[in-house]
């Protein structure tokens, strides 16, 4: 699938905190999400989780929403675990490039692990810098970039 659609843009103040849907963001070129805590000039500025992994989690029993694996962008209609690092989504105004598929998980301890025993973010988050600034909102359409 080369495109797919913003379902949420989440921000938390602290990182290893579950994530909110503010609707809308500003991602800054080499920062990411302008009030996001996981936002600064590294590798990792912005995460993104299908909703696919979301429904998965669902199938096994856990009440998940939006924003609850720490994710900053939410999609639909396009599974970002199958892209390779490098690639370039643009998302709104915004023009991300794909830096690392999945991740460690902090806390081994965590709700959702806890639940179900299983967590998504590890295998099928990923994680972006941004190259363009621009807003970003729900509704917004995801495409890959030639």
């Amino acid at each position: 699938m080369t495109s797919g659609e913003v379902l949420a843009v989440n921000i938390s103040d602290k990182r290893g905190l579950k994530k909110h849907n503010i609707g809308e963001a500003y991602l800054q070129a080499g920062f990411g999400i302008d009030t996001d805590a996981h936002g600064g000039g590294w590798h990792r500025q912005v995460s993104l989780l299908s909703l696919s992994s979301f429904e998965k989690m669902r199938a096994l029993g856990a009440d998940v929403n939006y924003g609850d694996f720490a994710e900053n962008i939410s999609i639909g209609g396009m599974d970002v675990v199958t892209l390779p690092v490098g690639t370039r989504l643009r998302l709104g105004e915004s023009l991300l490039e794909v830096t690392q598929i999945g991740k460690e998980c902090h806390n081994h301890a965590c709700a959702i692990k806890k639940q179900v025993g299983s967590c998504v973010m590890p295998a099928e988050g990923i994680f972006a810098r941004v190259l363009e600034s621009g807003r970003v909102k729900v509704g917004d359409q995801v495409v890959l970039e030639g």
